[in-house]
């Protein structure tokens, strides 16, 4: 499997899947302002979508499978015995992408005028309102449980884990809601978080000191 990211992007919820189900897999960057890949390759031609994730799966013609929502599950799908999400046809897999939906919809969406140097200014802080409501709805859930959708991780945390870094960049001060904030750092926390940060050059790599 390859997975084509960009740095910090929406991606990342895919990488950190990838490590958590204890999967090989390639990683390429993608530039996504010339849409050209590490290997210098047209990215449109892999994704005609012009944006990441992308997943080349393993297989007869080793298709692209893009969008996280569908990337997520397919990753979790493949060591069901991982708990990475519920089984299919079960109530909890509906629950699952209920809130895969919701954070795609309500709250990756919501970000997405902040990136752009041209949002006017009363559309930024409407997009704002909007994330610190739905920051109120995730406070009231996470105090009643430790992770989205119970005790169990599961690929939502891999979405929502990669939107909330954003905050930082746009100051938005996650401490207002004590609950996502300290499940925040508690998914931060996670081996498999900690090395797709490091793969990706958003944290320093950890220096191993060599004996005398």
């Amino acid at each position: 499997m390859k997975l084509y990211y960009s740095p910090g992007a929406c991606s990342l919820a895919a990488h950190i899947a990838l490590r958590e189900a204890d999967r090989n897999f390639d990683l390429e960057r993608v530039d996504l302002r010339t849409h050209r890949t590490a290997s210098g390759g047209d990215f449109c031609a892999i994704n005609p979508k012009g944006y990441v994730p992308a997943l080349r799966v393993d297989g007869p013609a080793s298709p692209v499978l893009t969008e996280n929502a569908a990337i997520l599950q397919y990753i979790a799908d493949l060591v069901p015995q991982s708990g990475l999400a519920p089984a299919s046809n079960t109530i909890g897999r509906y629950f699952l992408q209920e809130m895969l939906s919701f954070i795609l919809g309500e709250l990756h969406k919501q970000f997405s005028p902040l990136f752009s140097p041209e949002t006017p200014a009363p559309t930024a802080a409407r997009a704002r309102r909007k994330i610190g409501e739905r920051f109120g709805y995730l406070e009231e859930l996470l105090a009643k449980r430790r992770f989205i959708l119970g005790e169990t991780f599961t690929v939502a945390e891999c979405y929502l884990f990669a939107v909330l870094r954003w905050c930082e960049r746009f100051e938005l001060d996650l401490a207002q809601w004590p609950a996502l904030d300290a499940y925040f750092h508690r998914i931060a926390a996670r081996p498999a978080v900690h090395a797709a940060l490091e793969a990706e050059g958003l944290i320093e790599r950890k220096r191993v000191r060599r004996s005398a």
